[in-house]
């Protein structure tokens, strides 16, 4: 896939506006219920990027940004600052955040995940751009050691063990993480006399598949 391995500099995401975008289609039925129906397992992130200008400099910064990534061309990493960890961002990342699924004594990768609840449901969400250094995974409330016990994919977000953990004890992580995305146009329109006066470009980002 065409990704460069690069994240957008926090700095210029810092501010602006996203969150996560789903897709669901409803059909009416002639007694007035509604049947609903969604094609995406797993929603997708959209952003801009234009809020968080905040100088000329900033917009220098975000054109060479722009260029280097041929526009729409080629992905790149973007720090969600909403939701950026395994835990909420007022805590540090534990081990033990998220679970990741049960070992069985065969199995040695696991990819990580986040879960989100509420009302009784969960959406279990791939996390394919862990942050590199912040990840920590343990084993049965045991923190394992990178390198020693196992590796990470940071580029999948892949958890692959040096031996499979045992049957039925709980593999869990914690992590800081980046959504892979990329500009969601191909020009970027910018006005030096209007920007000083408080107005910023328009700069759609939206969430890849990886």
């Amino acid at each position: 896939m065409n990704f460069h391995d690069v994240r957008f500099p926090p700095s210029l995401s810092f501010g602006s506006v996203g969150g996560p975008q789903r897709r669901t289609d409803v059909v009416t039925l002639a007694n007035g219920f509604e049947e609903r129906n969604t094609p995406w397992a797993h929603s997708r992130r959209v952003f801009d990027a234009g809020l968080g200008m905040r100088s000329i400099d900033d917009v220098q910064a975000l054109t060479a940004f722009f260029e280097a990534r041929f526009g729409q061309m080629y992905g790149f990493r973007w720090k969600d600052w909403a939701d950026f960890k395994s835990c909420r961002s007022s805590i540090t990342v534990a081990f033990d955040d998220q679970v990741l699924g049960l070992g069985d004594g065969v199995q040695t990768d696991f990819q990580l995940i986040k879960t989100y609840e509420s009302g009784g449901h969960s959406y279990f969400r791939p996390i394919t751009k862990p942050v590199q250094g912040t990840v920590r995974v343990g084993v049965a409330q045991d923190e394992l050691q990178e390198t020693i016990d196992y590796e990470i994919d940071m580029s999948t977000g892949v958890v692959r063990f040096d031996s499979a953990p045992g049957r039925d004890l709980v593999v869990s992580a914690g992590y800081e993480f980046d959504v892979p995305v990329r500009f969601d146009t191909d020009r970027i329109l910018v006005s030096v006399a209007s920007f000083q006066a408080g107005q910023v470009p328009n700069v759609p980002v939206i969430e890849v598949r990886v």
